[in-house]
């Protein structure tokens, strides 16, 4: 069960990280497309007469997630694990390992927040939080592509994979906008990334502990406490690779749900944002000489029209 639960926070955390940053680099993009450049952190909308410390909200609830998840893995460490491959040992430094890495994400969430909040601190620059954040993503891909080598069930094993990949992605990501912070591709792809990290929470919560989501042919051991890892295992060779394939299925059917909630956003941002495009997309210009070389090269064309 509680397995299950941390599962559901992950799942919702993630979800609601990764819209809210969708939502508002589509909002930027649509309004000012001229100045747009990606952030790290978008502050909620100031409004007359509340507290400007509202405008930190979405930064104050990632800080809370990034703390349950490093107080997650860290007590889990000390829990037995005779299921993976080393017993318990390997276990406690394969969650460890997981701690450090939501550690970093936190430090740097924290250290953005009071950045904001007092004057003393020189807020770090945008691509210089891209670059940590490509390489807390990147540690978060290695992690779980150790915990998935360790795992004695393929089910899980299966499941932590497919997670590594997604963070190997948002690592990319991550490192493109440090280098090029108004692509915006990048930007979306990263938000919709995220969403997806967060459906495949959810999706490895029901397929390892929720009776009625594992795959045919696979069960939890009853001897073991719900949760621990390698306790949904696939008795026979033909199981485990039908239930390889149902996941890798999932994970399609998820990917394309992130799609369809990116077309979705996307046409209701622009709704609320009055936006209204007509024409072919034009890519923005990179500095001011192009803007005014392609300003020149309109109105030549026009004049020969």
């Amino acid at each position: 069960m509680g397995g299950m639960l941390y599962k559901l926070f992950a799942s919702a955390s993630l979800l609601t990280l990764g819209l809210y940053h969708l939502v508002c680099t589509f909002f930027h993009v649509l309004k000012s497309p001229q100045s747009y450049a990606a952030k790290p952190f978008y502050p909620l909308p100031r409004v007359s007469g509340n507290n400007n410390r509202l405008q930190k909200l979405p930064l104050i609830i990632l800080i809370l997630s990034l703390s349950v998840a490093f107080l997650h893995q860290t007590l889990i460490s000390f829990y037995s694990d005779p299921l993976v491959k080393g017993s318990t040992p390997v276990h406690r430094f394969s969650s460890l390992n997981s701690a450090a890495v939501f550690l970093l994400f936190l430090l740097v969430a924290v250290y953005l927040l009071l950045s904001e909040s007092a004057s003393s601190l020189v807020p770090l620059p945008s691509d210089l939080l891209f670059a940590l954040a490509s390489g807390g993503f990147f540690l978060h891909y290695s992690a779980a592509t150790a915990s998935a080598s360790i795992q004695t069930s393929d089910l899980q094993a299966h499941c932590d994979s497919l997670s590594a990949r997604v963070s190997a992605l948002c690592s990319l990501l991550c490192l493109l906008l440090a280098c090029r912070p108004r692509l915006f591709v990048a930007d979306a792809a990263l938000a919709a990334s995220v969403c997806l990290q967060g459906l495949w929470q959810l999706q490895t919560g029901l397929s390892l502990y929720v009776d009625g989501f594992i795959p045919e042919g696979c069960h939890r051991l009853l001897d073991v406490s719900g949760g621990v890892e390698g306790s949904t295992q696939c008795d026979i060779q033909e199981s485990k690779l039908r239930a390889v394939s149902v996941l890798d299925l999932m994970f399609t059917v998820h990917v394309v749900l992130v799609v369809i909630l990116l077309f979705v956003t996307y046409t209701m941002v622009a709704m609320a944002a009055g936006v209204r495009r007509t024409g072919s997309y034009e890519a923005l210009p990179n500095n001011s000489s192009d803007s005014s070389n392609h300003i020149q090269m309109k109105s030549l064309t026009g004049t020969q029209a």
